[in-house]
């Protein structure tokens, strides 16, 4: 069951009733829209009612960010990694996504629409109509028009209760209880001024730190007094928040004025020192930005979760606004897309080294500023786009965005005129995501091209990746002998050993699966035992994790079930470390197939029944080179021979209908091991 939410706050304030209608909608109603102004809580309202759908048991929960996405572009991608569907399929993006959705029980949030009125109509039509146990919670400044929407608008708090309630917690989480009956009074009056809006709430007591309540009444309220002069224009509710942004604004010391504008330019949270090297610069000393972003934080300009920063949207608004005045958002961007740039570098450099997975983990966690940093390169620099993309692609293909690394490529290849490496790289790159997706005889032609290109420029590191990906088409298309030949001649042209390299590791993997394929299983044996030890020596996962997979092949063909299992296992931990679901799905059928050959029974359906969900996730049926299909298929007969047609299929609906990511938990911890 899915359960993809964003960490649900404790402090809750309010919203009882609305809270109950919405919970009834939900369970009525295909598509719900919560409607309002920015500031008046909406994304909280629909955090809190997903987390209740979800403690009610029986929905997945999946809850999609729309505001980091620039246009339509990526908004299929985006729906499909909040559903946990890593789209390997050649199929139309929405095609594929309605697939995956289409007798799944899931309430989708898709939140903040208002700038995709159009695409997000569009493409939740399609999805309700096609989905028939598929609900839509969006949150939208206006309705989003899709037939038979029920439409919630989203008020502020009652400013007499749960506004000064808010107001209360607040402040004393501020370190400034409001103890005194005046300062209630006070408080009242704060509220009944700000018209309830949680988001000026949370602005005027994140000042309470060096304030008392009476100065900030005293200092925010003419501003907030509708009759007087000068009073921007619009509804009671956008001026209130726009005043209180405006008034934290100026409240901010020096350092927390010049930071929160070019803390606009991030999509997501990140850590101080990406702050640092991204808007640090001229007024901005580097060595004020840890006070600074403690400051804004303190003033709930910020967000925090451990050692990460997050801007509010509203807040980011006026930040981005401040930066377009002072015609900064364009440096800004430039320096934003280097610093991540860098950091894609970096995890090339680091991908041999024992910080593999954590590379893995960063480049996730960076996702949507990775997007927002190839954005802004195609329109400006495209050479840099190419450059960014070519290196992002091998571990987003693994983690989930291979179809987004698709579309990034073909268009960085059609914008920019870079020719060598870097250009090598990225048709390479491209090459990867046709060969993941099926297309073998395009994932061939690309590879041949990149390898002729990178021998012309004597890039030896070009020809090694081109050689891995032409000897994968091989393996995948039966021909072993020709994969393994192929590499073999690369590797003696370019010298070294398997870790020089991540294109060496590459070409001597192929030849490690080309000798199993071939049946020279003791060689197959050598090779994949001293690669593993190599890898396990410098704490590299992926490569890893794909000897163990031939390992526990080999210990199959061997009848060595016990070996089969313990390999197979190992993979499994490997893949989950870096999230790489394609291999997942792999392991877990030959997990199966070793369990079975156990005389595991009940085991190995449990891991077949997972495996099925995890394939469904990428798209497409069950894949692997071609020797896995007859083990796959021997194995599965076995099992079904053990228990019996019957309890077979039982016990496969129930696999097939759990949390996969709970089966292949308790796979790898040993629980519930049955017969």
């Amino acid at each position: 069951m899915l359960r993809n939410l964003p960490v649900v706050p404790p402090d809750f304030v309010g919203r009882r009733e609305e809270l109950a209608c919405l919970h009834a909608a939900l369970r009525e109603q295909h598509v719900v829209t919560l409607t309002g102004t920015g500031g008046v809580g909406k994304s909280r309202l629909a955090l809190q009612a997903a987390d209740l759908v979800l403690g009610s048991g029986g929905r997945g929960v999946a809850w999609a960010d729309l505001w980091p996405l620039r246009d339509d572009r990526l908004l299929v991608a985006s729906v499909a990694d909040a559903v946990d569907f890593a789209d390997h399929t050649t199929d139309g993006a929405l095609d594929s996504l309605v697939d995956w959705l289409a007798d799944r029980d899931v309430l989708l949030v898709l939140d903040s629409c208002e700038h995709l009125v159009g695409p997000c109509r569009r493409l939740v039509a399609r999805l309700v109509l096609a989905c028939p146990r598929l609900t839509v919670l969006a949150t939208s400044r206006e309705p989003l028009g899709v037939p038979g929407e029920h439409v919630v608008a989203v008020g502020p708090l009652p400013p007499a209760t749960d506004a000064l309630e808010m107001f209360r917690l607040r402040a004393a989480a501020a370190g400034t209880p409001l103890s005194a009956p005046a300062d209630m009074v006070t408080a009242a009056r704060l509220c009944q001024r700000l018209e309830g809006m949680p988001l000026a709430v949370e602005l005027i007591t994140g000042q309470l730190a060096h304030r008392t309540v009476e100065e900030v009444d005293l200092e925010l309220g003419p501003r907030l007094d509708l009759t007087a002069d000068g009073v921007p224009a619009g509804p009671p509710r956008h001026r209130a928040v726009r005043t209180t942004i405006g008034w934290s604004h100026e409240l901010c010391v020096p350092a927390e004025r010049l930071l929160w504008a070019p803390m606009s330019v991030f999509r997501d949270a990140v850590d101080a020192r990406t702050v640092r090297t991204v808007c640090a610069g001229g007024p901005l000393p580097a060595d004020d930005i840890d006070r600074a972003l403690a400051g804004l934080s303190r003033k709930s300009v910020l967000s925090r979760a451990g050692d990460e920063y997050r801007m509010l949207d509203t807040v980011r608004e006026y930040g981005a606004m401040w930066l377009d005045q002072v015609g900064e958002s364009n440096t800004l961007s430039d320096r934003h897309a280097r610093h991540f740039l860098e950091l894609a570098r970096e995890a090339k450099d680091g991908w041999l080294g024992e910080r593999q997975a954590e590379w893995y983990g960063r480049l996730g966690r960076a996702h949507a500023d990775l997007c927002a940093a190839l954005d802004h390169a195609l329109d400006d620099r495209p050479d840099t786009a190419l450059e960014l993309i070519g290196l992002l692609t091998f571990p987003w293909t693994c983690c989930g965005h291979l179809r987004e690394a698709a579309v990034y490529l073909e268009d960085a290849l059609a914008q920019s005129a870079a020719s060598g490496p870097v250009r090598t790289r990225a048709l390479w790159a491209l090459g990867v995501t046709r060969v993941l997706r099926g297309e073998h005889e395009a994932a061939r032609q690309l590879a041949e091209f990149c390898r002729r290109r990178a021998d012309l420029h004597e890039d030896v590191d070009g020809t090694l990746h081109a050689t891995y990906l032409l000897g994968l088409t091989h393996l995948l298309q039966g021909r072993p002998m020709a994969a393994r030949h192929l590499v073999e001649g690369t590797l003696r042209g370019a010298g070294g050993t398997a870790f020089d390299s991540p294109g060496h590791l590459l070409c001597q993997l192929v030849k490690v699966f080309a000798l199993t394929a071939e049946g020279l299983l003791d060689e197959a044996r050598r090779e994949a035992e001293e690669l593993r030890r190599g890898c396990v020596a410098r704490g590299e996962w992926w490569t890893r994790s794909y000897t163990d997979y031939q390992l526990a092949l080999v210990s199959l063909f061997e009848d060595r079930a016990e070996d089969a299992t313990a390999h197979a296992l190992s993979m499994l931990d490997g893949k989950r470390r870096i999230g790489d679901s394609f291999g997942i799905a792999l392991g877990l059928d030959l997990l199966a197939s070793a369990l079975a050959a156990q005389g595991a029974g009940e085991r190995a359906v449990a891991a077949y029944g997972a495996g099925e969900t995890y394939w469904s996730a990428v798209g497409h049926p069950q894949r692997g080179t071609p020797e896995l299909g007859p083990v796959r298929e021997r194995y599965e007969d076995t099992a079904r021979s053990l228990l019996g047609d019957e309890a077979y299929e039982e016990a496969l609906l129930r696999s097939s209908l759990s949390d996969p990511e709970t089966v292949l938990r308790r796979l790898l911890d040993g629980s519930g091991r049955g017969s």
